[in-house]
C-alpha cells in the first residue's frame, strides 16, 4: 500500500520560476520512502535515468 500522505508544513515545497511545485528533502523524509520519480531533493539519492539509489542499489 501506497504512503499516505503528509500534509504539507512551511518549508516542504517552493515553486519554480516556471509554477512547477517542487518538495524538499524535508517534506520527503517525513514521507518516509523513496517513490523512484527522481525527484530533484530526493534524500534517498534515487536517479531515474539508472534506476538506482546513491549507493548503486537498484530500486524496483
Amino acid at each position: 500500500m501506497p504512503p499516505k500522505p503528509q500534509p504539507l508544513q512551511p518549508g516542504d515545497f517552493y515553486f519554480t520560476p516556471d509554477g512547477l511545485m517542487v518538495f524538499t528533502e524535508q517534506y520527503h523524509r517525513r514521507r518516509g520512502s523513496c517513490c523512484q520519480s527522481g525527484c530533484r531533493h530526493c534524500p534517498w539519492g534515487f536517479s531515474r535515468a539508472t534506476g538506482k539509489d546513491a549507493g548503486g542499489s537498484a530500486r524496483g
